[in-house]
């Protein structure tokens, strides 16, 4: 498969007016303020909601985190974080449907950290990037290009110690073939050879604490709600060789990615299908929810 993208010429990265050219071509397909912020506000009879920062774009976006009441300082943290790509929409809706669901069931356990939405402006304009053209999920390091990727690195950095897990909420799409994979090829003057995408849920473990047990527990709880993503003809998804049944391993950190934000020894990104025959909207929200709870009730049973 080769896809040439209509922004700038082959083999040759992309300068300032082709990002420039690409932002212009970007719109607004849905609204932040309608869709994700009321969903935020509802829940602050159960959840301290506190604004992180601004994203300063034409529009400004506050973003929020959604923080366990009553906090306790002795107990450790639980971060769950959705929308670094913005245009995975059960990334967002899941993180929002697990702190509705689990509005009490933690306490007394564990302090519950939610960033349901790290970039509205992508979740808007149903983006990957920012209007940079930045990746805010190859962007979690110190001075970090995109603004999403640093106030979120500020904010947790204050509870940074207690974090015993973090678990981000992501997807897996059609567009990344169609769109996203293409676009990323022409920015940096490269060719795609990745076209694989695996239909069913999957994670991508972090290889400096891959916590095999940890993976395959959440992967044993998430395959009750959702189909397993199968490894294609080289045992590999999205071009990376298995590590288990669903669990391929990225080096997080390395790669700037937001699982490898904390010193978490319990890390993990979520991948769902939502363009899978088998599935449907609702199912891709509750793979994520039950993808936390696996994460939780895993760390429940060794604590």
């Amino acid at each position: 498969m080769t896809a040439q993208y209509s922004i700038g010429q082959a083999g040759k990265p992309w300068g300032q007016k082709e990002k420039q050219q690409w932002l212009l071509q970007q719109t607004k397909k849905r609204d932040y303020f309608e869709d994700i912020v009321p969903a935020i506000n509802a829940l602050k009879k159960h959840f301290n909601v506190e604004q992180y920062g601004v994203l300063k774009y034409d529009s400004h976006y506050p973003v929020y985190a959604l923080k366990s009441m009553p906090w306790r300082t002795d107990l450790p943290i639980v971060l769950v974080t959705g929308g670094v790509h913005g245009y995975e929409t059960s990334g967002v809706l899941g993180a929002l449907a697990f702190a509705k669901k689990h509005t009490q069931t933690y306490q007394g356990k564990f302090n519950l950290v939610v960033l349901p939405c790290i970039s509205p402006w992508g979740y808007e304009t149903i983006n990957r990037w920012n209007p940079q053209a930045v990746d805010p999920n190859r962007s979690f390091y110190s001075q970090s290009p995109a603004e999403e990727s640093g106030l979120a690195m500020d904010y947790v950095n204050d509870c940074q110690e207690r974090i015993i897990l973090h678990i981000d909420l992501h997807e897996t799409t059609d567009t990344d073939n169609s769109e996203f994979r293409p676009a990323l090829a022409a920015r940096d003057g490269k060719v795609n050879h990745n076209w694989n995408i695996p239909d069913g849920f999957y994670l991508v473990g972090h290889s400096q604490k891959p916590e095999a047990e940890f993976q395959r527990h959440i992967i044993s709880t998430v395959k009750k709600v959702t189909h397993i993503a199968e490894a294609d003809e080289h045992n590999a998804l999205i071009g990376v060789p298995v590590e288990q049944f669903g669990v391929i391993n990225y080096d997080a950190t390395k790669l700037g990615l937001c699982m490898g934000m904390t010193n978490a020894p319990y890390v993990t990104t979520t991948e769902v299908y939502p363009d899978s025959p088998n599935t449907t909207p609702q199912n891709c929200i509750d793979g994520q929810v039950a993808s936390v709870e696996g994460a939780i009730s895993y760390l429940d049973s060794i604590m």
